[in-house]
């Protein structure tokens, strides 16, 4: 039987934790226990060095305090989720439990397999085309497929290298890529298939809801070629599935310098341009912020007025507590390839985020800056 995350292995995990986690540091929703910061898997050459130092990174940050870890199948030609899955086996060698980590991952892109092959038109042909896995006309901007037999394939693939039966949460990754080369009308129709696809794969339990990890699509002015409707997509998930449908997730970079989710009416809800986070809240929908240092450079050299409002001893964990404090983002993710990366972030456990009030702050005191 697959095995997603449950409230009682969520509220486990924080358990765990229990005397040294600040107030806030989880987050409940739909019955689960999220981690504020979240580990991500993007950045990095694809070796074996690299691999390794993933997999103890993902090690320390679950053991710290982390049980959101996100990747996609082609983060390092699907060598992180493979780094993943091996932490996943010494963890349960320790006694953490699958129950008690929200797993994530994406498809969409095409990709090689471990590294980047001679020839990739001969690879893909051989790999995806001959046997019939997706036509070379539901390929848009040569990279990428929201076909449903594609993701199937891409939803095996990727369990496969995690090593598990299921995942918590499976996004398609950056369906915007596919606007400058299909009609909106042939859109809309990828993506219905598409859902029909991942609500067939909820019933199978192997995922637990589906949702998009986006780019641009949601930071944009409703006017923009790459521009997503959130409510248009609650709408194509009930069409699909009804008022209890899983489309249940948006992921969308959130960071001192791309605030727009927060900031942006752009989004319009019951005739009412709102930004997606007031959105996603009316629709029931959970926002997961990515992007929180920007690939690190957020890091340093922030503006003086960050630390007379935020305090703490780096602007790196300045940055992470804007990310991770925003009101209607559940979980911030940041990339962490090693133990130290993990070590310095997770030093917010201990410290509450910031109220709301002092969030708000720190946009007055910018705009006057």
């Amino acid at each position: 039987m697959p095995e997603l995350a449950t409230a009682e292995g969520t509220r486990r995990f924080a358990s765990r934790f229990s005397g040294r986690a600040a107030t806030g540091y989880f987050r409940e929703r739909r019955g689960l226990q999220f981690s504020s910061l979240g580990l991500g898997s993007y950045l990095g050459t694809p070796d074996v060095a690299t691999d390794n130092a993933y997999t103890d990174a993902v090690v320390a940050a679950v053991l710290a305090g982390i049980n959101v870890i996100d990747s996609a199948i082609n983060y390092r030609f699907q060598r992180s989720e493979r780094s993943i899955g091996e932490a996943l086996r010494r963890l349960q060698e320790q006694g953490v439990e699958r129950r008690e980590l929200v797993l994530c991952t994406k498809a969409g892109y095409l990709t090689p397999d471990g590294e980047m092959p001679p020839d990739p038109g001969e690879y893909f042909a051989n790999e995806y085309l001959e046997p019939g896995i997706l036509r070379a006309e539901e390929i848009a901007a040569g990279c990428h497929c929201l076909a449903p037999q594609f993701l199937e394939d891409q939803l095996e693939r990727s369990l496969r290298n995690l090593g598990v039966d299921s995942v918590d949460i499976f996004y398609l990754h950056n369906p915007e890529t596919q606007l400058p080369a299909v009609s909106r009308e042939d859109f809309r129709a990828r993506l219905r298939g598409a859902f029909a696809l991942l609500e067939t794969a909820v019933t199978t339990g192997k995922i637990g809801a589906y949702g998009l990890a986006t780019w641009s699509a949601f930071r944009q002015a409703p006017e923009a070629a790459d521009f997503i409707s959130i409510e248009e997509m609650a709408g194509l998930a009930r069409e699909v599935a009804g008022e209890n449908h899983h489309f249940q997730f948006v992921q969308v970079p959130f960071n001192l310098v791309m605030a727009e989710a927060l900031l942006q009416p752009n989004q319009a809800i019951e005739g009412r341009m709102v930004p997606l986070v007031s959105a996603a809240h009316r629709l029931g929908i959970t926002v997961v912020g990515s992007a929180a240092l920007l690939q690190g450079r957020l890091a340093r050299s922030l503006p003086p007025f960050l630390k007379e409002v935020v305090g703490l001893e780096s602007d790196l964990l300045r940055a992470l507590q804007f990310a991770r404090s925003a009101p209607g983002i559940t979980t911030a993710l940041v990339g962490m390839s090693s133990v130290a990366h993990v070590h310095e972030n997770l030093k917010l456990l201990e410290i509450e985020p910031m109220p709301e009030t002092k969030f708000r702050e720190l946009f007055h005191r910018q705009g006057s800056a």
